[in-house]
């Protein structure tokens, strides 16, 4: 069973990854450095030979100094207010499940919302993953494996998970059917009161 059916935007990520080293001026051997990657993977991933996991993404994200959702197309101009139809959402594929941006590369604010589909025994890697903000994750469907530190969460549809996303993470689908999670993403500051302000009625 489908969540949606619908055709999105597929993101070429050596193209997109490419772009982004050479915007900023940085050799891929400086990328790789900095990243812990080889060069060799690099040059694989850029001319298409090799599909990165997502805990790659990160590190290369870090590396570059640009937002994850960077990844997921050409810089445009954001905007206060983003409103995106299904059709539209730029996706990233990578080994057994698909990343699917939510509309946060548009978006002036710290939130990166994004949709994670997943085949059975698809994950995030082998490295864990960690950086700044906070991590929010609400299961779908299916069966949701998430490693924070030494805690292993297991989430089914309906159960979520909220986290500081300093601390090391990584995520599977143990079970035998396709896992979709809603992954929020955000870095605002220490002591901003948010709630609040959604509760204050407006006058």
């Amino acid at each position: 069973m489908a969540l949606f059916q619908h055709e999105a935007v597929s993101v070429n990520i050596g193209d997109r990854l490419r772009e982004l080293r050479e915007a900023r001026n940085i050799s891929m051997r400086a990328l790789a450095t900095k990243s812990g990657l080889s060069a060799n993977a690099l040059s694989m991933i850029e001319r298409g030979r090799a599909s990165p996991s997502v805990s790659t993404l990160y590190k290369l994200a870090d590396a570059l100094g640009v937002s994850i959702t960077s990844f997921f197309g050409t810089d445009t101009q954001r905007q206060n207010v983003v409103f995106l139809k299904v059709d539209e959402r730029a996706r990233i594929s990578f080994g057994r499940g698909v990343f699917e941006g939510l509309g946060g590369e548009h978006f002036v604010g710290r939130v990166e919302p994004f949709m994670l589909t997943l085949e059975n025994s698809a994950n995030s890697g082998p490295r864990t993953m960690s950086h700044t903000g906070h991590e929010f994750v609400f299961c779908l469907r299916g069966e949701l494996e998430y490693q924070v530190e030494r805690q292993v969460f297991n989430l089914q549809a309906g159960d979520s998970l909220l986290f500081a996303a300093h601390l090391k993470h990584k995520w599977r689908n143990p079970g035998r059917n396709v896992a979709t999670a809603l992954i929020l993403l955000s870095g605002f500051e220490e002591g901003e009161e948010l709630h609040p302000m959604h509760w204050k009625k407006g006058e």
